[in-house]
């Protein structure tokens, strides 16, 4: 009997405490600061405030929406955005409710950061002039469940993936085998169960050596999603798939929509 009550306090305390794991919100809040580039502050979902990171391509450029990982947050990515400015396409990050400078009274979730990224996009294509098939979504690690989600309601017209993984539940079921973990995460991001819907090109970047999503998700996506090219990266780890610049060249070839067609 007291097997039992150890193992359901167990459960129970993983369930209250999973948005920690899940969501290792990095201490402090810094200001993304670059030349020719613009820190938004756009009205949210009651009363909040969505932050977005915006360094503009060339006209007609196509423009890089980037959600990151979930030890990230907004002024992480200035590197990146310079990577692809200097590509000569466009740049646009947005943070999560939680993280960095979005931090409130609500902690980070599905749900929250699924309607920031929404009204990211929503003002990135109203209000900036950006269209929406000028438009690739690029999510990694978490934020690849995010851009996926995004992909599903219509956004965007390529998809780039940068270790991604199935689904949390699937990530919480290897980590804890002995926990029921379909019962207990509160946030799925089940990226496995949308990615036959999404007819988008893809470009899937893992590293054989990823010690937090095993290489073997990315690899089955690449099997789910109807146009997807899979790239993987023999001794590359979580996070330094993007490191070689033949990568990230890739990457970009990719964003400008070079060798790529829509699926039908």
């Amino acid at each position: 009997m007291s097997l039992v009550f150890v193992y359901v306090s167990l459960c129970v305390l993983v369930f209250l405490n999973q948005r920690h794991l899940v969501f290792p919100v990095p201490p402090g809040a810094r200001e993304p600061k670059l030349f020719q580039s613009a820190l938004l502050r756009l009205p949210g979902p009651e009363g909040s405030t969505v932050y977005a990171f915006h360094m503009p391509g060339p006209p007609g450029a196509p423009t890089v929406v980037h959600f990151h990982g979930n030890g990230e947050q907004l002024s992480d990515e200035i590197w990146l955005g310079q990577r692809y400015q200097e590509a000569g396409l466009g740049f646009y990050a947005v943070e999560y409710p939680g993280y960095g400078l979005a931090k409130g009274r609500e902690g980070p979730s599905e749900k929250g950061i699924y309607a920031a990224a929404q009204v990211a996009l929503d003002h990135l294509h109203t209000q900036m002039g950006v269209k929406p098939e000028d438009t690739v979504l690029e999510g990694q690690s978490l934020g690849s469940g995010v851009a996926v989600e995004m992909a599903t309601r219509g956004q965007g017209a390529r998809l780039i993936l940068i270790t991604p993984y199935t689904s949390i539940v699937d990530i919480g079921a290897r980590l804890f085998p002995w926990l029921p973990a379909r019962w207990l995460v509160r946030d799925p991001f089940d990226t496995a169960s949308k990615a036959a819907g999404v007819k988008l090109p893809v470009l899937i970047i893992h590293g054989t050596q990823d010690e937090v999503v095993p290489v073997d998700m990315g690899e089955r996506l690449g099997t789910i999603f109807p146009n997807a090219t899979t790239l993987i990266l023999p001794g590359k780890h979580h996070n330094n798939v993007t490191d070689p610049a033949d990568v990230r060249e890739r990457m970009f070839q990719f964003a400008r929509g070079d060798g790529t067609r829509q699926a039908k």
